[in-house]
């Protein structure tokens, strides 16, 4: 995935994992937590794709769900995510903004005990982002999925996710499929703009 907040699927969700253990609420029947997500962070970030002196504000908004349930002999965690991110990346100097919509939905596809106090994750992470210039057309797209693998400290309780250690991205186990256009190579003329 190219798009210029993403270092990878793995770190953005392992990003919202923790944001979602904070939200971890008393246990129903067959749940361990469901909660929804409505986030919206900003920063300003310089020197944005590269380009030396392009600095923007970038803000995101998160609205979603993120649900934890027990799966199999052990009852260990497996979560999942609904997300829908609207990123808008706006030029300080002259206010041009570019705004990118990702749906998205991710799940641990297999969780496993490592024996040695840390649990190994598989997710999938699938979903769509379309960027979107100032006139609203679109002019990059990133359709399809990722497979990743996670490693977390369970912090001694491998069935209770509240206490877990900040997840460590290990590696990508199936690249991403379908189309995965860069995304700042029509965002900086946009921004850049008079």
């Amino acid at each position: 995935m190219k798009h210029p907040r993403m270092v990878g699927a793995g770190a953005i969700f392992a990003l919202v994992a923790l944001a979602a253990l904070a939200l971890v609420a008393t246990a129903s029947a067959g749940k361990i937590f469901s909660e929804p997500i409505d986030e919206t962070e900003s920063h300003t970030e310089e020197d944005f794709c590269g380009v030396e002196g392009l600095t923007v504000d970038f803000t995101s908004h998160i609205v979603g769900r993120v649900q934890a349930v027990p799966h199999g002999r052990d009852q260990l965690p497996y979560f999942s995510f609904n997300l829908k991110i609207t990123d808008v990346v706006t030029n300080l100097a002259n206010g041009n903004d570019v705004v990118s919509e990702s749906t998205i939905r991710d799940k641990d596809l297999r969780v496993t005990d490592n024996g040695d106090g840390t649990l190994t994750l598989l997710v999938l992470t699938t979903g769509n982002s379309v960027l979107y210039g100032e006139d609203g057309k679109a002019v990059a797209r990133n359709p399809g999925q990722v497979r990743v693998e996670l490693l977390v400290d369970h912090g001694g309780t491998p069935t209770d996710p509240s206490d877990d250690g900040e997840p460590e991205f290990v590696r990508v186990v199936k690249e991403s499929t379908g189309r995965s256009d860069d995304y700042c190579e029509p965002a900086v003329p946009i921004l850049l703009a008079d």
